[in-house]
C-alpha cells in the first residue's frame, strides 16, 4: 500500500506540473513533471505487461539513436518526454471520473435497465449505453457490464434453454464490445481525439466530427442490422410484456452532456485546445459529481469529496500503469520517429501513394486493423501514422480525413483483434476464446462494415 500511495503521489505531481506547463507555458514545470514521471516508471519495476515493457524497451533503444542523429537532440528528447507526460496526465485525469461512477446508484440502475430490455431493443440500447459509459469509465465499462450480463443471463432466465442463454450471451457481449469501441469516436474528450489533435495542431474537433460521427453511425447501424439478421427471434408469447424505464439512461446522458459542455466551455474561456480543456474538465467534473453524492455530509459535500479522492487515489490509479506506459511510450516513440524520418527518403512511396488520394485514408484504417491482429497496439500505429502521413503532403488526403480514418481503424481493431485488452476481458467473462469472439462472432459484422466504411472515407470528402 505504501508503494501504491507513493506512485499515486508521483502521478499527481506529473499531472499538476504538466497542467501548469500547458496553461502558463512554464518549462520548469514541464521538467518537474518529466522528472516525476521518470521516477514513477522506475518504481514500476517488473509489474508491467509484455506490451508495456516492449514499448519502454523500444523507447530506450531509440533514445541513443536520436542523440546521435538529431540536430538538437536535447530539445527533441525533452519534447518527446513532455509528450509522454501529457498522455500520462490524460489517463490520470479521465481516470478520476471512474471514482464517482463506480459508486453511483444511477450507473447500476442504468445497467439493469439496459440489460432487461426486450431482445429487439436490447442491442441498440446496450450498444449506445456502453458507448456513453465508455466515455467516463473507459475499459472499466467492460468489467462492470460484462459482470452484470453474466449475473443476469442465467439458465433460469432462459427458461432452461441453454441455446437461448448462449445466444443472449453472444448478442449482449457483442453489443457491449461494439458500443465500447464507439466511445473513442463519439467523445470529444476521448484518448483517440487527444492523440490526433495533439499531433495535428492545425486540426480542431469540429473538423473531425463529420467524419468520425458519420463512421460511428455506420458502425452502429451495421451492428444493429447484423444482430437482427443473425440473432434468434423468440415467439411473441415468450417475449417480455413490459420493460424497465430508460429514465436512468436519460439522466446519465444529461450528466455526461454537462461534463462534455464543461470541457467545451473551458476550451473557449481559457482559449486552449480541446485535449487540454479535457485535462481540466474531467477532474472538475469528477469532483463535482463526488461532492453531489456526498452533499448531505455538509459544506456541499466538498470536504468529503476531497477526502474520498485522497483516500481512493492509490486504488484508482494502480490499474492504470500499463495504460499510462503504453500510451505515453507510443507518444514518445511517435514524436521521435516523425522527427528522425527524412521525408525526402520516402519519395518513391509518395510517388506510389499520390495518385490514390483519399483512398490512402482507407489504407491507413486497414493498416491499424491488420497490425492489431498480430499484437501491435492501435495506440502505437495511430500515433506513428498520424505524425507521418501529413508530412507526405498527398493531394486529397486532408489532416481531418487522416485523423478520422485512423480513429475508425482503432475502433475496428478493438472489435476484432484477439490481443486487445477489451477482447481478453470479454473472453475471461464468457469463457469463449478471444479468437472466436473476434473472428467468428464478429465475422459478418466486419465483412459488412469494412467495405461500407471504406466507401465512406472515399466519398465523404465530396
Amino acid at each position: 500500500m505504501k508503494w501504491a500511495q507513493q506512485r499515486s503521489s508521483l502521478l499527481a505531481l506529473v499531472t499538476l506540473a504538466t497542467l501548469g506547463h500547458l496553461i502558463i507555458g512554464s518549462l520548469v514545470l514541464q521538467g518537474l513533471g518529466i522528472l516525476a514521471l521518470v521516477i514513477y516508471l522506475v518504481s514500476l519495476g517488473g509489474q508491467l505487461s509484455r506490451m508495456a515493457r516492449g514499448l519502454l524497451l523500444a523507447a530506450a533503444l531509440l533514445t541513443p539513436l536520436a542523440l546521435w542523429i538529431a540536430a538538437a537532440p536535447g530539445h527533441l528528447l525533452f519534447e518527446a518526454a513532455g509528450r509522454f507526460a501529457f498522455f500520462a496526465t490524460f489517463v490520470v485525469a479521465l481516470s478520476l471520473l471512474r471514482l464517482p461512477a463506480y459508486r453511483s446508484r444511477l450507473v447500476r440502475r442504468c445497467g439493469e435497465a439496459m440489460l432487461l430490455q426486450p431482445p429487439g431493443r436490447r442491442y441498440p440500447i446496450l450498444s449506445a449505453g456502453s458507448a456513453l459509459f465508455g466515455i467516463i469509465l473507459n475499459i472499466g465499462v467492460l468489467n462492470l457490464f460484462a459482470g452484470m450480463i453474466e449475473k443476469s443471463n442465467t439458465l433460469a432466465a432462459a427458461q432452461g434453454r441453454a441455446w437461448v442463454r448462449n445466444a443472449r450471451q453472444r448478442r449482449m457481449m457483442l453489443a457491449l464490445l461494439r458500443g465500447f469501441s464507439l466511445a473513442p469516436l463519439i467523445s470529444p474528450m476521448g484518448i483517440g481525439v487527444a492523440v490526433v489533435l495533439s499531433s495535428l495542431p492545425q486540426l480542431r474537433w469540429l473538423d473531425l466530427a463529420p467524419f468520425v460521427l458519420g463512421a460511428a453511425l455506420v458502425i452502429f447501424l451495421v451492428g444493429w442490422g447484423i444482430d437482427h439478421l443473425t440473432g434468434p427471434h423468440p415467439d411473441r408469447a415468450n417475449r417480455a410484456t413490459s420493460s424497465p424505464s430508460l429514465m436512468p439512461l436519460l439522466q446519465f446522458s444529461l450528466l455526461l452532456m454537462a461534463i462534455v459542455s464543461l470541457v467545451f466551455i473551458l476550451s473557449w474561456a481559457l482559449d486552449v485546445r480541446l485535449p487540454i480543456a479535457a485535462l481540466l474538465g474531467a477532474p472538475l467534473g469528477a469532483m463535482a459529481w463526488l461532492a453531489w453524492q456526498r452533499r448531505r455530509l455538509g459544506a456541499a459535500g466538498i470536504p468529503a469529496a476531497v477526502a474520498s479522492l485522497h483516500r481512493q487515489l492509490p486504488w484508482l490509479l494502480a490499474p492504470s500503469a500499463n495504460e499510462i506506459v503504453v500510451l505515453g511510450a507510443a507518444g514518445y516513440l511517435g514524436h521521435l520517429c516523425v522527427a528522425l524520418v527524412d521525408v525526402q527518403s520516402l519519395a518513391p512511396l509518395i510517388t506510389l501513394l499520390q495518385p490514390l488520394g483519399a483512398v490512402n485514408a482507407v489504407l491507413a484504417m486497414l493498416m491499424v486493423v491488420v497490425l492489431a491482429q498480430v499484437g501491435v497496439n492501435p495506440i502505437v500505429t495511430v500515433t506513428l501514422l498520424v505524425g507521418l502521413l501529413p508530412s507526405l503532403a498527398i493531394e486529397g488526403l486532408s489532416p481531418a480525413l487522416i485523423g478520422a480514418s485512423l480513429m475508425v481503424g482503432w475502433a475496428l481493431a478493438l472489435m476484432s483483434s484477439p490481443m486487445t485488452a477489451s477482447m481478453l476481458i470479454l473472453s475471461r467473462f464468457t469463457g469463449v476464446a478471444s479468437t472466436r469472439i473476434g473472428y467468428r462472432w464478429n465475422a459478418h459484422f466486419l465483412l459488412a462494415s469494412i467495405p461500407l466504411l471504406s466507401a465512406w472515407f472515399v466519398l465523404a470528402p465530396w
